[in-house]
């Protein structure tokens, strides 16, 4: 995707650095650091430096590559696994990426390591890429279908909550993803866009569809069901951090309320999912799934930019009011319409997953 017109992922690999974007500061200033090294990657991504689960996944990836060329030996891999797993416990993209990375280091002399780990790295994000590319061509199938229905010229109507944009993978997003497929195929499209507190997610949403020239509403995370009830909503588009076996969708806290007023409107509740995310190990993900609970800061205070132009933060609760902080939350597989996958649209379940992906499923 574009930035003033140049062309970015979310991480790169340039003249020897790993380079990203500091999503901290977004969507009020654009900022690119580098990492080198293991505290670098495991601060990025527990502080929210990266977020969304690909480009944990792919940061990860980096980390461990980094870490390979400063120390191959086999406790160190087992350290940097332990030091990244560490850092965010929701998204399974952490471990699916650590797994890869150690299986495929383990048997290899401590000298071809750092080579070898770098060439991992590389093939995951450029795998992520693909894989969020074609999500997006089977989801603009769905839209289509959608645009063959309505008046000629009628904009469909998404709702979508959190980032599930470019800057939540490596690029082309996964909700997002469907989305510029059909502004590129010229179907007229308009977006209402959650801010999703806490840290106004959504902001980065409406940063990047704005930046692509999309039309779009940048609207309270309460306002969601209003619209559906009024007619307003064609369809509600995700992404998701973790899936289970069975179709259940963990994502960022307030889409089981979104997946809730969508059921109770007829309105179809889709969820982009790259395979990766899939935790064939967990069949009731609101038993299963580990919710990261962060602080409550994030809650007490919002980010914004000040009149004079500066970025300032500001609590928005009395002081000394506590504040609760579940980042993520489950919709179960009931609720949810389909998952758009790189392979395909599935229904949500355990039966139409193993058949969409028969290989993972088996493991």
């Amino acid at each position: 995707m574009k930035v003033n017109g140049k062309p970015y992922r979310s991480i790169w690999y340039e003249a020897g650095n790993v380079r990203i974007i500091d999503q901290r500061w977004l969507p009020h200033d654009f900022r690119v650091v580098s990492l080198k090294t293991r505290e670098d990657f495991a601060t990025a991504i527990r502080d929210m430096w990266v977020r969304g689960a690909p480009l944990i996944g792919a940061t990860a990836a980096y980390g461990v590559a980094e870490d390979m060329a400063r120390d191959p030996s086999d406790a160190n891999l087992n350290d940097t696994w332990d030091v990244l797993h560490a850092t965010r416990p929701t998204a399974i993209n952490l471990r699916w990426a650590l797994d890869r990375c150690r299986a495929h280091l383990a048997p290899l002399a401590p000298d071809l390591r750092a080579a070898a780990a770098m060439q991992l790295a590389h093939d995951i994000a450029d795998e992520d890429v693909e894989i969020n590319r074609r999500i997006g061509v089977n989801g603009l199938q769905i839209i289509r279908d959608i645009a063959a229905r309505k008046p000629a010229g009628e904009p469909v109507n998404l709702l979508t909550h959190c980032n599930a944009g470019w800057l939540a993978t490596v690029d082309w997003g996964t909700a997002t993803s469907p989305m510029y497929h059909a502004a590129e195929a010229g179907i007229p499209i308009h977006v209402w866009v959650d801010e999703t507190r806490p840290r106004n997610q959504g902001a980065m949403t409406a940063w990047e569809l704005g930046s692509h020239g999309i039309d779009h509403t940048y609207i309270t995370d309460n306002a969601g069901g209003h619209l559906m009830q009024h007619g307003q909503v064609d369809m509600v588009i995700t992404g998701t951090d973790r899936t289970t076996a069975t179709g259940d969708v963990c994502n960022k806290i307030g889409t089981y309320l979104k997946a809730l007023a969508a059921k109770d409107n007829n309105v179809p509740f889709y969820v982009a999912l790259p395979s990766p995310t899939i935790d064939w190990t967990v069949g009731d993900g609101v038993a299963g799934i580990p919710i990261e609970d962060r602080p409550e800061r994030e809650v007490t205070h919002i980010q914004g930019t000040a009149q004079d132009g500066s970025i300032a933060e500001v609590g928005v609760t009395p002081v000394g009011s506590p504040g609760g902080n579940p980042a993520f939350d489950v919709t179960p597989a009931r609720l949810v319409t389909g998952l758009i996958t790189e392979n395909g649209v599935a229904e949500a379940s355990a039966e139409s997953l193993a058949r969409m992906f028969p290989g993972k499923a088996a493991e």
